[in-house]
């Protein structure tokens, strides 16, 4: 799974490395340790809205545009009755994306990309004391060549009935998909996001890609990611610490 990552792009530089024709909703900031709930910066692709930051007249003909927006991470699908099931729902599986009622819609009609410095998982070690215990290890996963990673994710939009009248009564939610884990990954958790290549990017979030078989097609053609890994502190395990020194090498920290 993806449970904690880390995400430290600004503002301006998401809207540089993605492209992107409107920023919705206020910056969220750097985050060396995303965790669920927590509100995080994705981009999504859709035809502009009236009652959207940028957005153009709703039917216009301008067709889509790419936001930048700020969504809670762990989906709620439309039907749900309340939004507490969002803090289980923030990983969908690939081999099942485009098959569960839960995500189906999603994969079809709301992709993203979810920008990320890299990702933390934990290995499962024997204590070294022959106790017999196991320990949980941090480790940091990111992209062997140093730069920024971009996963796969989907979003959808729940409207909460008990929004006063004037207030805006949707919340955006959004889930990281998630493959079976190769190359450095493997060794430390036998799941990993689905990292998208900058060639993947654009057919992921054309919203033309109605279709589940093809959407299916290009999650399939997605190549594995060249990852390294390194040991991190324990102090990530804490969603309430935050900071750089998070992604730091253990041996760094301890230098």
């Amino acid at each position: 799974m993806c449970g904690r990552y880390a995400s430290s792009r600004s503002d301006a530089q998401l809207v540089e490395d993605y492209a992107v024709d409107a920023v919705v909703g206020p910056e969220v900031g750097p985050s060396w340790n995303v965790a669920p709930t927590q509100q995080v910066r994705a981009v999504v692709e859709r035809e502009p809205r009236e009652d959207e930051a940028g957005g153009a007249p709703a039917g216009s003909a301008e067709g889509a545009q790419r936001q930048l927006r700020t969504l809670r991470w762990g989906l709620v699908p439309s039907w749900a009755k309340d939004p507490g099931i969002g803090s289980r729902m923030i990983n969908a599986r690939v081999e099942t994306v485009t098959e569960k009622p839960a995500y189906k819609r999603a994969a079809a009609r709301r992709r993203c990309l979810v920008p990320a410095d890299g990702y933390f998982e934990w290995e499962r070690r024997p204590a070294p004391d022959g106790s017999g215990k196991e320990l949980k290890v941090p480790h940091f996963l990111h992209a062997a060549d140093g730069g920024p990673l971009t996963f796969a994710g989907l979003y959808e939009l729940w409207k909460d009935p008990a929004t006063p009248e004037g207030e805006d009564p949707w919340l955006w939610t959004v889930t990281v998909i998630t493959t079976q884990a190769r190359d450095a990954a493997g060794r430390i958790h036998d799941r990993s996001p689905v990292v998208l290549p900058a060639d993947f990017q654009a057919d992921w979030l054309d919203p033309a890609l109605t279709d589940l078989d093809l959407v299916r097609q290009v999650l399939d053609a997605v190549p594995p990611p060249q990852l390294a890994t390194h040991e991190v502190g324990r102090a990530v395990g804490s969603p309430r610490v935050n900071g750089p020194q998070l992604v730091l090498p253990l041996d760094e920290l301890q230098g």
